[in-house]
């Protein structure tokens, strides 16, 4: 195996303190191929810390070139990025280089849907999107082709004289329960939002909201990466930002975790497959 570290510093010292993932997990993480669709707030978090567990191989996505107002949650960005106007997949890879100099980066520099083909062969994609549309193709996407997907958000809402934050970790798996299953995805919300189209402005977004729900999403895709204990995976984790908790979805106790009906398995990983 190819050393992913820098001269002197050996994988085994480096990875010490998380042996308990696995005898092998230092190789199966630098083997590892991850993607990251989204790579500003909660996606810059995702980076980092796939960075520093090991993960050897990156496919970072996104259009959007570094400005002003990302400066406030974007981790590894600075003003001068801003000034530059640098792609944010740039700024990403040179935070990921920083912290593992070996590591292997595909920087894709469109919309995901331009340019699908580096997520292929990903073992796990992460959504780091605004939007259900994007959402609902980057899944389709996914399912199509049997990728394990970890899909996070956060929003900030106005009630009354004070705020609300809230969040969601969605992880949708071959075979198992979609977004529409889950109940976030339905197809009202998506009109909704087809019909408001370019009239949202910016949404509100903050560090360390983005900072909780990646380290959850991250510790979702170690459990599939490495499977190093039997508690089962929840596939809708809820994250109330203003009393700091994080809870399993009520609506996991209606559906069945071990089938889906919008995703046909039989069209599972066909590429001509145009979805349900």
């Amino acid at each position: 195996m190819v050393s992913l570290l820098s001269p002197g510093v050996s994988m085994n010292a480096r990875n010490a303190r998380q042996g308990f993932l696995g005898a092998d997990s230092t190789e199966v993480l630098a083997n590892a191929r991850v993607g990251i669709v989204g790579n500003c707030g909660g996606g810059s978090h995702v980076a980092q810390q796939l960075a520093h567990v090991g993960i050897g191989h990156f496919v970072l996505v996104d259009p959007d070139v570094t400005e002003d107002p990302n400066l406030n949650r974007m981790i590894g960005s600075t003003p001068d990025d801003a000034a530059a106007a640098r792609p944010k997949t740039e700024v990403m890879e040179r935070m990921i280089r920083g912290i593992n100099p070996g590591a292997a980066v595909t920087r894709v520099n469109r919309r995901w849907q331009e340019c699908a083909e580096p997520l292929r062969e990903c073992d796990v994609v992460f959504g780091c999107v605004d939007g259900y549309m994007t959402r609902s193709e980057l899944e389709a996407y996914c399912r199509r082709f049997l990728l394990p997907y970890i899909d996070i958000g956060m929003d900030v809402t106005q009630v009354e004289d004070f705020y609300v934050i809230t969040g969601q970790i969605l992880t949708s798996l071959p075979g198992r329960a979609c977004l529409r299953c889950m109940g976030f995805l339905t197809e009202a919300l998506l009109a909704q939002e087809a019909a408001r189209y370019g009239d949202a402005g910016p949404r509100p977004q903050v560090v360390w909201p983005n900072g909780v729900l990646a380290s959850i999403a991250v510790g979702i895709a170690m459990k599939l990466l490495c499977p190093w204990n039997k508690e089962p995976l929840s596939a809708y984790l809820m994250y109330d930002g203003n009393r700091q908790t994080v809870s399993p979805s009520p609506r996991l106790a209606h559906i069945d975790l071990k089938s889906c009906r919008h995703f046909s398995p039989a069209a599972l990983g066909d590429p001509l497959w145009s979805g349900s």
